[in-house]
């Protein structure tokens, strides 16, 4: 089988089903964003610095996976397909926690960067919180779980206290802004 079909070239693509929607359609900006997103996280886990949060990473990597693949079907029949079972959001709760008894207190923002590590730790923050607002904006026209977006911002959440983390584990100083 060839992995072009010629069938996009005139500006749609298809979901699960068959049924056919225009590339900018809110469902596909979000699906190719969170694809962006489980890109994003591939490159942050072959870095060694974050060989102790590589399992986490995977995980990450194939809830998002599930979860594209039940925003691609036509209709979303059960939410709980979208997710791998337990508690998600709960999981990044406690490994949040978990990471931020390690750090110092933060009363100010940091700058991203420090090295590039970091700066994709960031990176991937940013694209997070993108695919939070595609979906928000799908969300307004289909019923999407709440879940989901809770587990993207929450997502979002882990990638800042991540950042922070590998800051500390490689003894590199946040830059603190300051008006």
């Amino acid at each position: 089988m060839k992995i072009y079909s010629c069938t996009g070239d005139d500006g749609t693509t298809s979901i699960s089903g068959g049924k056919r929607l225009p590339k900018h359609h809110p469902r596909i900006e979000a699906l190719g964003t969170v694809d962006e997103l489980i890109c994003w996280i591939g490159l942050l886990r072959v870095n060694e610095e974050v060989y102790n949060h590589r399992n986490f990473l995977i995980n990450i990597q194939k809830q998002l996976m599930i979860f594209s693949s039940a925003l691609a079907a036509e209709n979303i029949k059960r939410p709980e397909d979208m997710f791998l079972g337990g508690d998600p959001v709960g999981i990044l709760e406690k490994e949040i926690d978990s990471l931020q008894e390690t750090l110092p207190g933060l009363k100010k923002c940091i700058l991203p960067g420090g090295n590039p590590l970091i700066s994709y730790i960031h990176i991937s923050r940013c694209v997070c919180r993108r695919a939070e607002r595609k979906l928000a904006k799908l969300a307004e026209k289909e019923i999407i779980p709440p879940l989901t977006a809770k587990y993207l911002n929450r997502l979002a959440d882990y990638l800042f206290v991540l950042s922070r983390k590998i800051s500390l584990d490689l003894h590199i100083n946040e830059i603190m802004w300051s008006d």
